[in-house]
């Protein structure tokens, strides 16, 4: 008999956020190659347009809900089942069915994921609407979720303090895509997208939370005549941005401020640059980090109880400070074999994510379920 895990994809069909697609598929990916015998993976998934199919290599099915995404999320934020049925189901964030089930008699068990507190920590920085959508349906799993991921300890700690869950959190990281490496043409890449060579990078949006301003500040402090790459800005941020810099004191001459990239043109990004400054402090896996350890490229970085986790021994956490982060690019990029050194031990550390053993994990928390 065939046990079957059953994964929410409604990011596949309908992203809301391009980290959670990216999660979203690539656990899925390691679930079917990790399967173990006697086990397949099926896809849950929204109604959507024909031209957005569900396409994950190895699943064994997919079944389609008759609602498209929000629609559903507004179904399941009521505890309406939306004809999604029972069964193992995972989901890689919190749309699921979080209903009354029978885990012990019929093997139901639902579990869902948390990677970003923010509707919870910084709510004034999300739309109403998802605020209370993320808090309602936490709500819906303390009743109902066998288990809630978060992918570092320190946020399962918070999480323990906003919603009695007890023993249901469990901890399953992140990584970078699998794969991930700078791409061959890099160089043309980069001359598409405008940016010059030997840049610091960072990564963020004008909010105050990701702490731009204070990552072009600790950049002023450190006297460097750099160019200041900026990637995954939102829609119409640049003047907003472009005004944290100057306020810093940071060139405008210097400053070069892009959007959200896909995966390559991410990779050839990184594959320019000198170092990544990772300044915010937020509740949140970051993302940009696991993918600058994957690379190799030396990290400097705010200390937090997040980054402290993540980055452990692979780059330099130092206080949130304009005046210690600065003298921490200072020390980075003082030598070549500072630079190199960094870029070790980034690598290093870049080697302790993978999906594969994300993957494993989840397949071991439903066989413990």
């Amino acid at each position: 008999m065939t046990a079957t895990l059953r994964v929410m994809l409604d990011q596949l069909v309908a992203p809301t956020d391009p980290d959670l697609e990216l999660a979203s598929r690539e656990l899925t990916r390691g679930l079917i190659a990790g399967a173990p015998a006697g086990c397949d993976v099926e896809g849950i998934a929204p109604a959507g347009p024909a031209d957005r199919p569900v396409e994950v290599p190895g699943l064994a099915g997919v079944r389609r809900t008759a609602l498209a995404r929000r629609e559903l999320a507004a179904a399941l934020q009521l505890g309406v089942g939306a004809g999604i049925g029972g069964g193992m189901i995972h989901s890689p964030t919190l749309l699921a069915p979080l209903v009354k089930h029978d885990r012990m008699h019929d093997n139901d068990q639902t579990v869902v994921t948390i990677w970003d507190l923010g509707p919870w920590d910084d709510p004034g920085e999300w739309p109403k609407s998802v605020v209370g959508w993320h808090r309602a349906m936490l709500k819906r799993a303390v009743k109902h979720a066998d288990a809630v991921v978060v992918p570092t300890h320190s946020l399962a700690r918070q999480l323990g303090e906003i919603a009695k869950l007890g023993e249901r959190i469990r901890v399953i990281a992140g990584a970078a895509p699998q794969g991930f490496a700078v791409p061959v043409d890099e160089v043309g890449r980069r001359r598409v997208m405008d940016l010059p060579e030997g840049f610091v990078l960072l990564a963020g949006r004008a909010a105050p939370t990701d702490a731009l301003a204070l990552g072009f500040a600790a950049v002023a402090r450190a006297g460097l005549d750099l160019p200041v790459v900026v990637i995954g800005a939102g829609d119409a941020e640049e003047p907003a941005i472009a005004d944290l810099a100057a306020a810093a004191g940071v060139p405008e001459r210097n400053l070069h401020v892009r959007g959200a990239l896909g995966v390559e043109d991410r990779a050839a990004v990184f594959g320019g640059a000198v170092t990544f400054v990772a300044p915010s402090q937020r509740s949140a896996l970051p993302w940009r980090v696991l993918e600058a350890l994957a690379l190799g490229v030396p990290v400097v970085a705010a200390s937090s109880p997040v980054h402290d986790e993540v980055i452990v021994d692979g780059g330099m956490l130092v206080d949130a400070s304009a005046d210690a982060l600065g003298a921490a690019l200072d020390e980075a990029l003082g030598s070549t074999a500072a630079v190199d050194r960094l870029g070790v031990l980034a690598a290093d550390r870049g080697r302790a994510f993978s999906w594969r053993e994300s993957a494993d994990r989840v397949w071991q928390l439903h066989a413990e379920l």
